[in-house]
């Protein structure tokens, strides 16, 4: 199947999506904070909604043989190549999220974060 040529605001979007966003997001967090926040509870549930879409789109793609993704696709790979390539990135994602885990609690606290049991507002 391979990537759609993206053209225009599409091609905007998906650079924002996919690369301008996740690497803002770290920066920002690293720059501003707040810390320490992240709890075991906080890493579990950063996972429900991307397994919740990964069994919904391979649901959805039995129906009508789309994945959005090249390393998704079923169709093309097989159902046991699509679910390794998925559980892979699960996986790589819990690793971060400890990763981040471990760090939130390193770095300097920023002022006005929950540390110390201080109440956020």
């Amino acid at each position: 199947m391979g990537l759609p040529n993206l053209s225009r605001w599409a091609l905007v979007a998906t650079i924002g999506f996919h690369y301008v966003s996740p690497w803002a997001t770290l920066i920002a967090w690293l720059v501003f904070g707040p810390r320490p926040r992240m709890t075991w509870a906080t890493v579990a549930a950063a996972f429900v909604w991307p397994i919740t879409w990964l069994v919904y789109i391979f649901v959805q793609g039995s129906f009508t043989d789309w994945y959005p993704y090249p390393f998704l696709d079923v169709t093309d790979l097989g159902l046991g190549v699509a679910v390794r390539n998925a559980a892979f990135v699960v996986v790589l994602g819990i690793a971060l999220a400890v990763g981040f885990k471990a760090l939130d609690g390193r770095l300097p606290a920023r002022s006005g974060s929950a540390a110390g049991g201080a109440r956020l507002r």
